[in-house]
């Protein structure tokens, strides 16, 4: 196999069960984005059988997926543009965010052509000056108190949370109980209140009220390694390993220029690898020589540039690789995917999510 991600559903319900352990709230598990790249429908799966209650997810179609492989557990979507269909939603008993008075005419409109009562979860904007309500609340708070609705939740995110000395995140939660208060002064108390994040989650408690949102830690990662330390010292796993076939191992003399532009030149009598991925795959082509494989029982760093379905890197010139090996592009064994991030000059958020579809995810 050219490429292939393998992921450790074990890791993700250790992590799942690790964040139960040091919370009251119910545990929402945030799948957008394919699951941060690791599958959308295994890993809600083991999500909800790993006790998570809630589903989350950006996107309607991603709701509407989960629906038609079984999932039955409730599951939020809260990037729906107005064209969205907002009926569909309403009939796969679907909740849906309401960030704007548009949103909230146009879901209202959608449950009364159908019959049925919308389950919505109000998002406000706290500080991030993003998604959720802001000039509009007062116009909204007369239009929502007698709207045919039922009001799920109420919810916000933080900006800051990564940085837990931040004064913004207080004043964020100050927001957010003042705009709550507001809310059920016109007669209208959401059942479940949910604003904390992965970093929120596990530094600031003061923050988890009835629902935390489980998004980059469940998949063993942490959401900065700077300020709040790495996975390991987090106690969380990482779930997905990325592995790709060696398809060619050359010597080369010092003095050799590598890839496009000859931005690199080897400094010594040396083995080159090629390695089956590359930008197509999601292999950010800015990444540095701080990064590369495990092959051969050794480290072996990127040399020039990223190409669309290739990378090289120098094995040294004492190396047993050989073309048709499995090298580990991140994993336990080499590099991390906070070292990927790192030689990228990105966060690994991007590094997981950005794996194209066209390398398959098998799992354990």
């Amino acid at each position: 196999m050219r490429a292939v991600v393998e992921v450790n559903l074990k890791a993700i319900a250790n992590n799942i069960k690790l964040i139960r352990n040091q919370t009251s709230a119910q545990v929402l598990a945030v799948v957008k984005a394919d699951a941060y790249g690791h599958g959308l429908i295994p890993v809600a799966k083991c999500a909800i059988d790993s006790g998570a209650k809630w589903l989350g997810v950006a996107l309607l179609e991603e709701a509407v997926k989960l629906r038609e492989n079984g999932v039955t557990a409730p599951v939020i979507a809260w990037l729906t543009p107005p064209n969205s269909d907002f009926k569909e939603a309403i009939e796969l008993n679907i909740d849906l965010s309401i960030p704007s008075l548009r949103h909230l005419e146009l879901v209202v409109a959608a449950g009364k052509a159908l019959g049925k009562r919308p389950r919505v979860h109000i998002e406000v904007d706290t500080g991030m000056t993003r998604g959720g309500l802001l000039g509009e609340w007062n116009e909204f708070l007369i239009a929502v108190k007698g709207a045919d609705i039922d009001v799920v939740g109420f919810w916000s995110h933080f900006a800051r949370a990564d940085e837990p000395e931040e004064s913004a995140n207080t004043l964020q939660l100050l927001e957010f109980e003042n705009k709550l208060a507001e809310l059920r002064a016109i007669g209208i108390s959401p059942e479940f209140i949910h604003f904390a994040n992965s970093a929120a989650i596990l530094r600031n408690p003061n923050s988890h009220n009835d629902i935390v949102r489980l998004g980059i830690s469940m998949y063993g990662l942490s959401p900065d390694i700077n300020t709040l330390g790495s996975s390991q010292s987090l106690d969380l796993e990482p779930a997905m390993t990325l592995k790709a076939e060696v398809h060619l191992v050359k010597r080369v003399p010092a003095g050799s220029p590598v890839g496009y532009g000859g931005t690199e030149i080897t400094s010594r009598d040396t083995k080159l690898a090629i390695i089956t991925m590359g930008y197509s795959d999601g292999i950010p082509r800015c990444t540095t020589n701080n990064a590369g494989v495990f092959v051969a029982g050794a480290k072996a760093p990127i040399i020039g540039r990223v190409s669309m379905d290739q990378f090289v890197v120098d094995l040294g010139p004492d190396s047993d690789a050989k073309a048709g090996d499995i090298a580990e592009v991140f994993g336990p064994l080499g590099y991390s995917i906070d070292d990927w991030a790192s030689a990228a000059g990105t966060i690994n958020y991007e590094i997981v999510t950005r794996i194209a579809t066209r390398v398959p995810r098998i799992y354990a």
